[in-house]
């Protein structure tokens, strides 16, 4: 297993100390690296890694800035000098938060949790693969997107959310107990997601449908979906034939 990798920081020697002690691990790859937020997004674009180390205070935007700027992230380690940020950090769901100078012993920990974000990942791919080729830029249940609202930020597995809900030129997220909005039209997120798992049930609704925990007729030739979080949702008449048709109903 081959962990393609960046490093993201502003100071040369973090970046040559970090890349000294990731000789130990012979899994991870360490592919490019990048100075500041713009050349991460750059390099990020150009590569596609698997992971990226992220440091936080850099001059102009901080690593959080970048990830906001992701619409897909790979896993990230952050490290920092400041230990402020970790809360935040855990937030944006990150796999560890090492502060400099990185211990080894920690680093140890932080690589063992990307092998088991791997190892899921891989038995997952394995498990659902069908010979078909995706669909470039689908977006799968076990990717993750970024949300951000207001101050509170998080990385959210697609398998998590139960629904997205139109809001003018944002959609709002359900998962957990959380309903943030995103930047993105309910058109456009539905052009990314598997139709396999999420249906568009009407003009302002995408539902996953792994989440439906009650299915009723309703008036017009209609269904209402009751999904686990407890939100009722109206499958329009005409996607009523479609919803039927990939269900067996």
């Amino acid at each position: 297993m081959s962990v393609r990798t960046i490093i993201i920081d502003d100071e040369r020697l973090a970046r040559n100390e970090l890349k000294k002690l990731l000789q130990d691990f012979g899994e991870i790859e360490i592919i490019d690296e990048a100075s500041n937020v713009q050349e991460g997004l750059e390099k990020i674009e150009q590569h596609n890694p698997d992971l990226i180390f992220l440091d936080i205070q850099m001059p102009g935007k901080t690593g959080f800035d970048l990830l906001e700027e992701l619409e897909r992230a790979p896993k990230v380690i952050f490290t920092t000098a400041y230990d402020e940020f970790a809360l935040k950090a855990f937030e944006v769901n990150a796999l560890d938060y090492l502060l400099k100078p990185i211990e080894p012993k920690r680093l140890s920990d932080a690589i063992q949790k990307v092998k088991q974000e791997e190892s899921h990942s891989s038995a997952h791919s394995s498990g659902s693969s069908n010979g078909t080729v995706a669909r470039e830029g689908l977006l799968t249940e076990e990717d993750q997107v970024f949300v951000k609202d207001g101050e509170r930020c998080w990385f959210v597995k697609l398998n998590e959310i139960r629904l997205f809900e139109s809001v003018g030129n944002y959609a709002k997220v359900f998962f957990g107990p959380n309903k943030p909005l995103i930047l993105k039209s309910l058109n456009s997120l539905e052009d990314r997601l598997d139709d396999k798992v999420f249906f568009r049930a009407n003009r302002k609704h995408i539902i996953n449908m792994r989440w439906i925990e009650k299915i009723e007729p309703y008036f017009n030739g209609g269904l209402l979906l009751e999904l686990k979080g407890g939100e009722k949702i109206e499958v329009s008449r005409r996607q009523t034939v479609k919803f039927k048709e990939m269900m067996s109903l």
